[in-house]
């Protein structure tokens, strides 16, 4: 059994296209910010939604994925672990930044939605070994109720 975990599950709306880079081995980073959102009630009874965003980074062929199919606005599902990273400013001060390192990264956009994706590949198909499986079709349900055991 683990000891611990580090897991981050989180389903978004990209806050702005994703910005690439590449290390001196070559190798893609994708950096990126999600917005997650909730609603809920303030003290007057009323609703507001509340927003929190993360800083995402991606490696290797997912960031690719995020360069050539990623934009403002495009919902995704992602899976990572977080990260803090430190570094020391011209002034001598620390700094650090969480972030959340993403391993499985799915495209929720349909073709023709706003900020939808327009990529290859079948309906729920992820970009680095997720279980998504495509949805059979309407007819495969069954019509009625009566089947249901409640």
């Amino acid at each position: 059994m683990a000891r611990s975990i580090n897991k981050v599950i989180l389903i978004g709306r990209l806050g702005a296209d994703p910005e690439i880079k590449y290390s001196p081995a070559g190798t893609a980073i994708a950096n990126f910010n999600l917005a997650t959102s909730e609603n809920r009630k303030n003290p007057d009874g009323d609703w507001e939604e509340k927003t929190e965003w993360h800083r995402v980074v991606m490696f290797g062929k997912q960031a690719e994925t995020c360069k050539d199919y990623l934009h403002k606005g495009n919902r995704i599902y992602l899976e990572g672990r977080l990260q803090t990273r430190s570094w020391d400013d011209q002034g001598g001060k620390k700094n650090y930044m969480t972030e959340v390192v993403g391993n499985t990264m799915m495209m929720l956009d349909q073709k023709g939605q706003e900020g939808a994706v327009d990529a290859p590949g079948p309906k729920g198909k992820a970009s680095s070994g997720g279980r998504a499986t495509p949805e059979p079709p309407a007819s495969d349900f069954p019509e009625g109720d009566d089947d249901l055991p409640f």
